[in-house]
Formats: C-alpha cells, structure tokens, sequence
C-alpha cells in the first residue's frame, strides 16, 4: 500500500470494540456450551454494556448542555463551536482512493476470503484543518476525536474493497472539545538555547561560515570572528523573536482531558443528540438481557 501524508493507522472505534468483545465472548461461551462460561461471559458483557451506556448518556448530555460559542469570544476550556470547515492555508490532503481534496478522512481495505470481507489495513487522517465562523477561525485537531460523516464512499474492485468516509472543504461542521487560545506575546521562548541552535546550524556548512565571517581569509575563523558570528546570531534570534511576539491570537480545538467527550460532525446537533439517545438505549437493552443470561447461567450451574 502507498505511504499517505498525514495518515494514522490502526485507527479503532472503541465503541465498535464494545460490541466486537461482547459478541466475541458470548459466541466463545457458545462453543464451549459451558454454565462457567457462559456466566464470565454474561458478566463481561453486563459490564461492558454498563459502561456503554454511561458514555453514550455522556455524551448525549454534554451536546445538550453546552452552549454554543463564538470562536472570538469562546472562553478557555470545554465549547462547543459551529462553522464551516476550511484547509489550512498552503495545505492540501487527498483521500487515498478517490483522490479528492478534503478535511479529513477514514479508509479502510478489505479483502474477500472464502466469501467473506476481511479487513487488511485502515487508518486516518491527522492533519489539522480550519472551522471558521461569522467571528473568526479555529484550528482544529482531529487527533482523538469521534468524527462523524455523511460522506462515505466504497468501491470494489474483484476481491478487495475501498471504503472512505470524508469531511469536506465547506461543510457545516459541529466541534466540542477543549478550546484554547494563544498567541506570539504567550510564547514562551529560550533566546540562549536558539542563538545555540542557529550558530551550530551554521557550523554545518564551514564555506559558508567563512565566506561570511574569516575578514582576514586566513581559512580559519578566529575568536573576534567568531564573536561577530555570535553577534550576528543574536541579532537574527532577536529578529525572529520579534516576529513571534507579535503574531496575532489564535485558536485551536483539540481532545479535552477527563475522559470528556471530543466530537467532530457534519451532521446538526439535534441528529447527534438522537444518535446518542438510541445508542445509550441499545446499551440499556443490551445490559438487561446479559443480567438475565446471568440468571440463566447460575441455573444452568446449578
């Protein structure tokens, strides 16, 4: 497979992996035709489910309570934003198959065995992209968040298949996460340790550390020599400082911390509030029946 820019592999739902475990041990359970078994199982799969439905009522709640803020005067910490998604400038990201231009995207290969579609490879985009709204633009990272999409795309060509789910230049985005603000006056900067970097950056090419600093063309610079070189380094660290002090603020959104939820859509909110309102229902559904595996489990112990 090709190398793609800005790629993540290996990328796993952990909801996905929720029901996968669950199912997996139950149909363990099965083929052992155990009542030990079948009560671990029944107990994992509770439990697992218990903690779905937790999440899923997390986050459901935490789109219904949290307002939303515009990027220009949004306070630090947990928002919620809505806008338009845009690239960054100078930055272009295609999707592996298709090759579009996009935001973000997901893919993954399967290949058929003995009629059956089996996952080879998968992975996703990490480079950052742009929401902008009527106040401002935001940088957002797509590094741990749940992002979901209306763009799917599958191909298949004789026994592999390609699928890609994409966010797009221009879509309507919604983003909760953590919000943070920053600019060149906040930076913290090491004026000795850059004038360090810069003068052993300039060791590197001796011709033209000469060319530049041995007055006397003698081939070797000498200690006033090397002090000009060292002034001259101030004098460029100092520049390039100034330059950073005074960029502008700006924003960026990435995975909060404390397990709170980090969530990227095209989709409006009040779907997203609904998706999470019938997937914490699923769950519910789910725990209840393993609680009365349970029972069936301890009778056929029994």
């Amino acid at each position: 497979m090709p190398r793609w820019p800005g790629l993540r592999r290996g990328w796993i739902n952990p909801r996905g992996l929720v029901f996968f475990l669950q199912f997996a041990l139950l149909g363990f359970a099965f083929s052992e035709q155990s009542g030990p078994v079948w009560m671990a199982a029944f107990i994992a799969a509770a439990l697992l489910n218990l903690w779905g439905w937790i999440d899923a009522l997390a986050w459901r709640r935490a789109i219904a309570d949290t307002p939303t803020s515009r990027i220009a005067s949004a306070a630090q910490g947990f928002v919620e934003l809505v806008g338009v998604g845009q690239p960054l400038p100078d930055t272009q990201l295609l999707s592996p198959f298709t090759q579009l231009p996009c935001l973000w995207y997901r893919f993954s290969v399967e290949r058929r065995h003995d009629g059956e579609w089996r996952r080879e490879e998968q992975g996703e985009s990490d480079l950052q992209f742009l929401l902008e709204d009527a106040s401002g633009r935001c940088e957002i990272d797509p590094v741990g968040a749940e992002i979901l999409t209306t763009h799917k795309e599958t191909r298949t060509q004789g026994d592999e298949r390609h699928t890609e789910y994409l966010l797009l230049k221009g879509d309507h985005l919604y983003a909760l996460g953590e919000f943070i603000s920053f600019n060149g006056a906040q930076r913290v900067l090491d004026r000795r340790r850059d004038i360090g970097d810069l003068l052993a950056e300039w060791k590197t090419d001796q011709a033209e550390l000469r060319q530049r600093f041995d007055l006397d063309r003698n081939g070797a610079i000498d200690d006033k020599e090397w002090q000009m070189a060292r002034s001259a380094a101030e004098r460029e660290v100092a520049h390039k400082h100034q330059e950073i002090r005074n960029q502008p603020t700006s924003h960026r959104l990435q995975k909060p911390g404390s397990n709170r939820p980090y969530l990227i859509a095209n989709h409006p909110p009040e779907k997203l509030g609904r998706r999470y309102v019938w997937l914490s229902g699923v769950h519910l559904l789910l725990m209840l029946s393993s609680l009365v595996g349970i029972g069936w489990a301890m009778r056929l112990s029994g």
